[in-house]
């Protein structure tokens, strides 16, 4: 865990009224008591007041609390239109965490804008044009895959193609193009970095063993698989 998260997460305990020692607060977060105490400082110096009991421990003043966050009525309305926007991914599972994720930042929304937004979500429609079927239920999971650098095995079938081929890959980048989310990964079967439709991933496993980054850049990818012009797909999959 990084620094900010890890500063966010002991001032959370902290404000559960609980009395932290340096060691609890190291063995949580498996860094050294030498890492917490440089934590209790970013904390003092942003204006937390932390009082430090000897002997015993860290607590909270008594009556801090942090200001909830405040969105104004266009930051509102700017989640309200990614809303209707990440409905066109068709994807369940990536639809599904953007709703529950919405509904908690709504929670927060003053009377005033949540009425505004609810508004401008009934104004607001999104056409499609597009007959294929792009449908997928796979999004979320290879997006946790890509950040903790995990194998994954895929079934994948190509288009045109009854045939369905096992892949094991190393998941490296999310392209969205055309209403098509693009993954680029490293294909152990061809010995090279390949391009799958996630639509069109039949099934998928994500692994807990953990891959070596390969240093993957887009710009070298696309330098080394040049499209056709005009070609909006992918000459590889």
């Amino acid at each position: 865990m990084s620094q900010l998260p890890r500063l966010i997460s002991i001032l959370t305990l902290l404000k559960s009224k609980r009395l932290l020692t340096a060691t609890e607060l190291s063995e949580r977060f498996d860094v050294s008591v030498r890492t917490i105490y440089r934590d209790i400082r970013k904390l003092e110096e942003a204006g937390v007041p932390i009082i430090t009991i000897e002997g015993k421990g860290y607590s909270l003043m008594d009556g801090y609390s942090v200001a909830p966050v405040q969105f104004t009525e266009k930051e509102a309305n700017a989640l309200i239109t990614a809303q209707h926007l990440a409905k066109q991914t068709q994807d369940k599972s990536f639809i599904a965490d953007f709703t529950d994720a919405l509904t908690k930042i709504k929670s927060v929304f003053k009377t005033s804008v949540l009425e505004t937004s609810e508004r401008l979500s009934e104004k607001i429609h999104v056409f499609e044009n597009y007959w294929e079927d792009l449908s997928s239920n796979a999004l979320s999971e290879i997006q946790l895959a890509i950040t903790h650098l995990k194998f994954m095995e895929i079934n994948y079938q190509k288009a045109n193609d009854p045939e369905i081929s096992f892949r094991k890959i190393e998941p490296y980048t999310l392209i969205s193009t055309n209403r098509k989310w693009i993954l680029i990964a490293w294909c152990y079967l061809r010995e090279e970095y390949r391009s799958f439709r996630v639509d069109r991933i039949r099934h998928f496993k994500v692994m807990n063993e953990h891959f070596d980054d390969r240093g993957f850049v887009l710009q070298e990818y696309f330098r080394n698989n040049p499209l056709p012009p005009g070609h909006k797909g992918f000459t590889k999959m």
